[in-house]
């Protein structure tokens, strides 16, 4: 760029063509100078019309390299000279850039420099990375901030939709949202979105949420859109289509340890998840409590981080569980494997859902899921074939212990979930990927 950049400056500073002149004359043209010196300024001047020239072409060229454009609301830091983010999150997208030659990234940069354990960098040579700022329309607050910075990511938005070749969109989202709305200037462009949250149209959404669905399902107004959505929908349009995630490949395939279930062992527990309101990590803590207080030797082990660490520690505290219940907080996917291989259950009592990878993450590997009934969770687990679906804590509870007490059905659902699982690798999934791009 600084190269063709001073070319530019050089073709911009040469001497002119025109003769210097005494007042009253009349300036000597090009024209006249190639035809009384035609070996001589006519040839620079030749010379500099097929630079610009040239010129011209790369630049039309550089215009046709098909670009990926991924439109993310995700957190991003640099550091060590590559662009991090969540670890599900950017081995996913590898994928999708795999055999892009450019890839254009509009998101939020962190002013952070500090790599955060789960966070893993893009792995492709040709990234363009275009800073936004991060915005929310939680409240009436927000809203009003929000409209000093909306203007300018959708300038950004419409300037990189135009160059790109083909626009994915991570939905649902501040950026999936006015992604949705700009991508509609592009009709005839190659696109696709992920709609990673809850698509049943029966469950509450944020209005947000909700408009994102209208507009990625509306094939008048949407064209050439694919929306892979969780689960199967009888209400989808040709605009819609169902998918599903991985997280591990076929290396993985590893044999399964079977868990023991006998009296006086250690029932370990496990939660995999933001300790937010909507993933609920205290009530996991109080079926834990509500266990020991049955007899019943527990450890609960939670892995993620959030605004709910200290209200987490402090209920520990005050439970008097600080011998049974322990914050990791993140950690990389190999002490993740170890944890589901070593668990006996893994719990995890979302208000919201889109494709819970912990979920399935957990079946991989033979630990037993302790789930609500949300979004696509009942068709994974085969409505409690394959894992438990709890309705509330004493629910969850109940379950809990009927399967400690029945050892043999707690092994059928445990290898029933691995066989269904272990369909979906990262190989499977690039395939089918592959297929959109």
């Amino acid at each position: 760029m600084c190269e063709g950049s001073l070319q530019g400056r050089g073709a911009r500073g040469e001497k002119s063509n025109t003769t210097p002149t005494l007042k009253g004359d009349r300036p000597t043209t090009e024209k006249q100078n190639m035809r009384e010196n035609p070996s001589g300024q006519g040839r620079e001047g030749r010379k500099a019309a097929q630079s610009n020239y040239f010129k011209r072409i790369r630049y039309f060229q550089n215009m046709t390299i098909p670009r990926f454009l991924i439109v993310t609301h995700v957190m991003h830091t640099y550091a060590n000279g590559n662009y991090y983010a969540y670890g599900p999150y950017v081995r996913e997208m590898n994928l999708w850039i795999k055999n892009a030659q450019h890839v254009i990234i509009v998101a939020p940069l962190s002013k952070q420099t500090t790599i955060n354990p789960i966070d893993i960098c893009y792995t492709h040579n040709h990234v363009t990375f275009i800073r936004v700022p991060s915005f929310q329309l939680t409240n009436g607050i927000n809203v009003l901030k929000s409209l000093w910075v909306v203007p300018y990511i959708m300038t950004v938005l419409l300037l990189t939709m135009f160059r790109a070749n083909h626009i994915h969109l991570r939905c649902p989202g501040n950026m999936g949202l006015l992604g949705c709305f700009a991508q509609l200037f592009f009709p005839f462009k190659k696109k696709t979105a992920k709609y990673a949250g809850n698509w049943d149209w029966q469950s509450q959404q944020p209005f947000t949420y909700r408009l994102q669905q209208r507009l990625l399902r509306n094939t008048i107004l949407t064209h050439r859109m694919k929306t892979l959505v969780y689960g199967e929908w009888h209400d989808r349009t040709k605009n819609i289509v169902p998918f599903f995630t991985a997280s591990y490949s076929e290396k993985d395939l590893l044999p399964i340890e079977p868990r023991t279930l006998k009296t006086g062992d250690i029932i370990k527990l496990m939660f995999v998840g933001a300790l937010e309101s909507g993933k609920n990590p205290i009530d996991s803590l109080l079926i834990a409590h509500e266990l020991i207080k049955r007899n019943v030797a527990i450890e609960i082990h939670f892995y993620g981080e959030g605004s709910l660490r200290d209200s987490l520690e402090k209920k520990i505290i005050t439970l008097n569980m600080q011998h049974n219940a322990f914050v990791h907080g993140n950690v990389n996917s190999a002490t993740l494997k170890d944890a589901y291989r070593d668990s006996h259950f893994m719990v995890l009592l979302s208000d919201s859902e889109g494709w819970p990878k912990a979920v399935a993450e957990a079946m991989w590997w033979g630990c037993v899921p302790v789930t609500t009934q949300v979004s696509c969770v009942p068709w994974m687990l085969a409505n409690g074939e394959r894992g438990v679906i709890a309705f509330d804590l004493v629910n969850a509870v109940a379950n809990i212990l009927s399967l400690i007490n029945s050892p043999k059905e707690y092994s059928l659902i445990a290898y029933r979930g691995v066989d269904w699982s272990r369909q979906y690798t990262l190989e499977k999934f690039e395939l089918e990927i592959q297929k959109l791009v």
